[in-house]
């Protein structure tokens, strides 16, 4: 049985502690059903706090009751640090999480900091030369705080054994996802985001609010800038129109050259890349919410074929567009309208 303890502090980030803490304690749910109901579960949870008990986190409620640090199992597999202000900068003014956390580092198998949980990891001095991300309005400060850390600022999470770190908030449910994956396999993981009603991998980057809706949160004046921002809204609405360079640089008046320096800078990706993206939700809302032949959805999210909808959510998802079907579709009506409505709202 392997523990993962998670590490928290007054002011934390309420979602940092539950998210991580759910995916686990599903994970166990889900390969003791594969086991027929047998066995010991693969995690044994705990929670940490520098003084122990209740811990009150940045929203007014109550996570706990913790562990102090002192009375954590001595042997961790998985310690995961929460983060969540002003919870940080108390808790490095105070300096006692970070320095125990150097100490019991190099015996843990995996050491994982979520959101501004970053800072706390950083503070150790184990993060030098290496990469990690954090939310994405505390990337600048992070590289700031820490300039000889490479703070990737558009991951969802950055994996980089024995060290993991994850975006802001609910990017703490992408990671622990992943940690599952490395663990127990695909599938387990893949009915812990079915149960979620989560991704087992979310496309696109610490555009943390999805590929669509990244592009509205820019205000954009009419000169270039304003007509990517255009652009970027018309392709959402027609990703099965022509989205090569030359007819999307025709549609803004750039050379083919300029356009993809600009549209790059603008979004961080390569036209095709972002074209792929938006493509991919597309298709992924066909799949989820309708019940048409695989050639059609294909069709109707601008892919030329079933075989290149396929590919793209292979390299995506690492899964088919049967199985995504499969594990995602026809579920709740919830989910269904919230994906509907981020659609609509992108176009």
């Amino acid at each position: 049985m392997r523990t993962v303890a998670i590490l928290t502090f007054p002011q934390c980030q309420s979602l940092d502690c539950l998210g991580p803490t759910e995916v686990f304690t599903k994970a166990n749910a889900h390969f003791q059903h594969q086991q027929g109901g047998a066995g010991d579960v693969p995690y044994r949870i705990v929670h940490g706090s520098v003084a122990g008990g209740a811990v009150p986190t940045s929203c007014g409620l109550a996570f706990g009751p913790t562990l102090p640090l002192a009375d954590l199992p001595a042997s961790i597999d998985t310690l995961l640090i929460v983060g969540g202000n002003p919870g940080v900068e108390m808790a490095l003014e105070g300096g006692g999480l970070p320095a125990w956390v150097r100490e019991r580092a190099p015996h843990c198998r995996r050491v994982a900091s979520v959101c501004t949980g970053a800072f706390l990891l950083a503070e150790t001095g184990l993060m030098a030369g290496r990469r990690m991300t954090t939310h994405w309005h505390s990337c600048a400060a992070l590289a700031d705080r820490y300039p000889n850390i490479r703070v990737e600022p558009d991951a969802i999470y950055v994996s980089a054994p024995p060290f993991y770190s994850s975006a802001g908030i609910t990017a703490s449910i992408d990671l622990a996802l992943a940690l599952v994956e490395e663990d127990l396999g695909q599938a387990i993981a893949l009915a812990v985001a079915r149960e979620l009603v989560l991704y087992l991998r979310r496309p696109g980057g610490q555009s943390q609010f999805s590929t669509l809706l990244a592009t509205q949160a820019r205000s954009a004046e009419r000169t270039v800038e304003g007509k990517l921002g255009d652009l970027l809204t018309w392709i959402a609405a027609h990703p099965a129109e022509d989205l090569r360079v030359p007819a999307l640089a025709a549609r803004v008046g750039l050379a083919e050259r300029s356009f993809i320096r600009h549209f790059t800078a603008r979004t961080g990706q390569t036209p095709a890349r972002y074209v792929e993206a938006v493509r991919l939700e597309r298709a992924r809302l066909l799949l989820e919410t309708d019940r048409q032949a695989l050639a059609e959805i294909a069709a109707a999210a601008g892919f030329g074929s079933t075989d290149s909808l396929t590919r793209a959510l292979r390299r995506a998802l690492g899964i088919t567009p049967d199985l995504y079907r499969a594990r995602f579709g026809g579920g709740s009506r919830f989910p269904v309208a919230a994906r509907r409505a981020q659609l609509e709202a992108a176009t």
